[in-house]
């Protein structure tokens, strides 16, 4: 069982029905995924940029990327219709958990001048954010790394507002901005 889902059970339920009595246990909101994506427009240029990114992705995640092809050619951005654009891992279950724990405990405090996220959700109770470079991730090997590599991360939570979201992930250590 992952460190963080323990937390979760014992912890946090037991945090969430103190202070929202009047709401059903099941009601409560829960991780359901995290979905993790890279947009690769060097890929075009360059057919090892795919190879390196996937295996970096690989890394973190530690399950194998999918590959996301164009739906649509587009003459402008010299795409063609079905080739590769980026890659996607959707976690769920214990690695979903791990990779939140590594994340908010590891990652994040190595992020250069990080001050936290922003507390704004989607609106519909998911949370994303972006990376500036995978190099932050101590799995990455630095000296095999060829050129820095942005990342969406979208945190799926079953919250139906965005303040059930938020405090859901400030309950398991999300490194939000602090008011000051």
């Amino acid at each position: 069982m992952s460190r963080l889902y323990k937390k979760y059970k014992e912890e946090i339920l037991t945090e969430l029905k103190t202070r929202h009595p009047e709401k059903n246990v099941m009601s409560f909101p829960v991780l359901k995924k995290i979905v993790i994506s890279m947009g690769l427009g060097d890929a075009l240029k360059d057919k090892n940029a795919l190879q390196e990114h996937s295996e970096e992705l690989m890394l973190l995640s530690g399950q194998k990327p999918i590959v996301t092809r164009a739906k649509k050619a587009i003459s402008n951005f010299k795409l063609r219709e079905d080739q590769p654009v980026g890659l996607m891992v959707t976690l769920r279950g214990k690695r979903m958990y791990d990779f939140l724990d590594r994340f908010c405990h590891v990652v994040s405090p190595r992020i250069r001048d990080f001050r936290g996220f922003s507390d704004k959700c989607d609106g519909r109770g998911s949370y994303n954010f972006g990376l500036s470079d995978q190099q932050v991730f101590p799995e990455i090997n630095l000296d095999k790394v060829k050129r820095q590599q942005g990342m969406n991360v979208t945190i799926v939570t079953s919250a139906l507002n965005d303040a059930d979201c938020v405090e859901l992930l400030t309950l398991l250590a999300f490194p939000f901005k602090t008011a000051s």
